[in-house]
């Protein structure tokens, strides 16, 4: 299993957001990762996560989402790690609208490792007890904790 600890930040990791479409969720979602990557633009961020739903969407049921995309000028993978206070329509595979959203932004020579850590955050996201905890979470400092010390027992 890929380490996401070395993925994740906490000013990439926020609880309890207030958005209201697919659209403006990942506009946030850019704009968190953008802070990581000085070197990307939002909207090259944006354009490569509304791309990769174009194909279809990324949420994969039981209120997740793992929006993704790859970037010519990224050096390594970055993690955004987000929940909803509000459930958000967002085309999942089961129709249900989705509160937490894990967003991977890789390096676009990194197929292998991309499709590692996808799988690898889907079992996570699996895990019941462990999304209750993330919806319950309270602050973002909380949500980092969480995340971390699930990560870590994990990996």
């Amino acid at each position: 299993m890929i380490n996401l600890t070395t993925m994740l930040t906490e000013n990439c990791t926020k609880s309890a957001v207030l958005f209201n479409s697919k659209k403006r969720i990942l506009e946030y979602i850019a704009e968190l990762a953008q802070q990581q990557l000085p070197e990307v633009t939002e909207y090259s961020i944006l354009e490569a996560l509304m791309a990769r739903e174009k194909l279809g969407s990324t949420g994969i049921g039981g209120g997740i989402a793992i929006p993704h995309g790859k970037l010519s000028n990224v050096v390594k993978p970055i993690l955004v790690f987000v929940v909803s206070k509000e459930a958000i329509a967002f085309d999942a595979i089961d129709n249900q609208p989705v509160d937490i959203f894990c967003a991977i932004l890789i390096p676009e020579d990194q197929c292998q490792s991309h499709l590692s850590t996808l799988s690898s955050i889907a079992k996570l996201l699996s895990q019941k007890e462990l999304t209750k905890k993330i919806r319950a979470a309270e602050t973002n400092q909380q949500l980092y904790q969480l995340l971390m010390e699930h990560c870590e027992v994990n990996s």
